[in-house]
């Protein structure tokens, strides 16, 4: 009986210090960023048109927001897709879904330089679409495809086997059960996937810079060169001329992150609240 308190009373110690170094680091990191960053907060950031001189951030930010709504655009069709298919249609324990698991975990932990080099040899020189935004959000797309497809994957398999059957009983085919009684109550599940690939996206630097490249403009074409926040930050730093600024656009990518991260769970939310009031 002691050793089990002493126990339960060793565990509750390292999970509460476990999470308050996590809560402290995340506190140093973001206040480190805030006081350097917001006191260069200024107009001339911006501004419309990038120049040496302003160093605006505008048109990365806007180039932030089309890269990750076209690497989500082609990313999420296919991870959702193929997570269906593995949790709905194929044999649960087949050795197809097994391989394929295996191979979507393994192309998680493979590090963004390399779908960078790949990005650069395939789509920028094999298929001749060169430095550009196509280039650089089918690269993410790849990159982001494994989370997104096993998130969706857990989240199907978190449904109980109970929805399914009761819409079985009803008459109600394979199809129709998954896309209207299944996927919905798989939906928050699914946009923590969607959340979590955002933030690689809002945040890769080595895989843009041998795909999309460094052009600080608007593009004019999804086949136009164009820089991201990330890289911008990169490209500032690197140069040493504007660490002021560099930690300015680090604190509108902070935000930028934060707010997608707060419409994602107020949309979950918002989608699970529905579901329960139909039920």
């Amino acid at each position: 009986m002691k050793n089990a308190k002493l126990q339960a009373r060793l565990l509750r110690f390292f999970v509460y210090t476990g999470a308050l170094f996590t809560l402290t680091v995340l506190c140093v990191i973001v206040g480190y960023i805030l006081i350097n960053g917001v006191p260069h907060i200024t107009p001339s950031l911006f501004a419309w048109v990038y120049t040496s001189d302003n160093v605006s951030l505008t048109p990365a930010f806007i180039n932030t927001l089309l890269m990750t709504a076209l690497s989500l655009l082609i990313a999420i069709p296919l991870g959702v897709c193929a997570a269906i298919y593995l949790g709905e249609y194929a044999r649960r324990g087949s050795k197809l879904v097994k391989l394929v698991r295996l191979t979507a975990e393994t192309l998680s932990g493979i590090p963004s330089i390399i779908y960078g080099l790949f990005g650069a040899l395939f789509f920028v020189v094999a298929l001749k679409m060169g430095l550009s935004l196509l280039s650089g959000a089918l690269t993410l797309s790849i990159m982001i495809l494994p989370l997104i497809m096993r998130t969706t994957e857990e989240a199907l398999l978190a449904v109980p086997d109970m929805y399914r059957e009761g819409s079985f009983g009803l008459g109600a085919g394979r199809l129709r059960t998954t896309f209207q009684i299944v996927l919905p109550a798989a939906m928050p599940g699914i946009l923590a996937g969607v959340i979590l690939g955002i933030g690689r996206i809002v945040g890769e630097t080595a895989a843009l810079i041998y795909t999309a490249g460094t052009v600080a403009e608007i593009p004019a074409s999804i086949l136009d060169s164009t820089r991201t926040l990330s890289v911008h930050m990169y490209t500032l730093a690197s140069e040493g001329l504007h660490i002021d600024q560099t930690y300015a656009t680090a604190v509108i990518l902070l935000l930028l992150v934060a707010g997608i991260n707060a419409l994602s769970s107020f949309t979950a939310k918002r989608i699970t609240r529905r579901k329960h009031g139909e039920i």
